[in-house]
């Protein structure tokens, strides 16, 4: 299985790099967001897109990689690469009121058939170093909300048909419970793929995707929106 993590000129990375090879016992290949063609993307099985500054359209190759390959490879996009997989399928990103940067919050899963997620408890603490979130109401039907966070936010996702991950959250952060077994089952998952093992998408919903309220609250806790942006 070979791994590529994009590298999006965070000091995250390395951490992300630390637990993946941990749990496949091999070498992953990092390169920036700028010092990869897209082209030699293709060589890899699993592709990470890690967390960094700004928005994803200042992030190189990645909102043209997710495009370019989203329904062949497995994608998993961590805090701007999350919010650059819910850009690449329509959505727009929303600036946060306050900054959430080291901050410790609760999770609470969405659905029940979710690859990320799998033994992970309905409720979870999780580490946020971020400014901008998805904004929910541009959300594409083509990606199931899978947790959410204080106020109904979209802290993770899962394409419903293509084998593509996003959590606004850090699994590397020591704040995050459970972030090895989450690098565990989406390794596991990308194993299973190459072995040829059949996944047919999202088919079972245990709750919906969002509170009934939470548009309302979501925004009253933002502020205005600004600053949304189209791939």
């Amino acid at each position: 299985m070979k791994i590529l993590i994009l590298d999006n000129y965070d000091s995250f990375t390395y951490n992300l790099v630390q637990y993946i090879e941990e749990e496949t016992g091999g070498e992953v290949d990092v390169f920036r967001n700028d010092k990869i063609s897209l082209e030699a993307v293709g060589a890899y099985d699993l592709i990470v897109l890690s967390p960094g500054p700004g928005i994803p359209a200042e992030a190189g190759i990645m909102p043209e990689l997710i495009k370019k390959y989203a329904s062949e490879k497995v994608i998993f996009g961590v805090c701007l690469g999350h919010q650059a997989i819910g850009e690449a399928f329509g959505g727009e990103l929303i600036n946060l009121a306050e900054v959430h940067h080291g901050i410790e919050t609760e999770m609470t899963r969405t659905t029940t058939d979710d690859v990320l997620f799998a033994n992970v408890p309905e409720t979870f603490n999780a580490g946020r170093y971020h400014s901008w979130v998805i904004d929910p109401k541009t959300l594409s039907e083509e990606l199931v909300v899978t947790a959410t966070g204080e106020y109904g936010g979209v802290m993770a996702l899962q394409h419903r048909s293509f084998p593509i991950f996003g959590v606004q959250f850090h699994p590397e952060s020591i704040m995050t419970e459970h972030g090895r077994l989450m690098i565990h089952n989406l390794v596991q998952f990308t194993k299973d793929r190459l072995e040829g093992k059949e996944w047919e998408g999202m088919t079972i919903h245990g709750r919906p995707p969002l509170k009934s309220d939470s548009t309302s609250s979501i925004y009253g806790r933002f502020g205005n929106i600004s600053g949304s942006i189209n791939l």
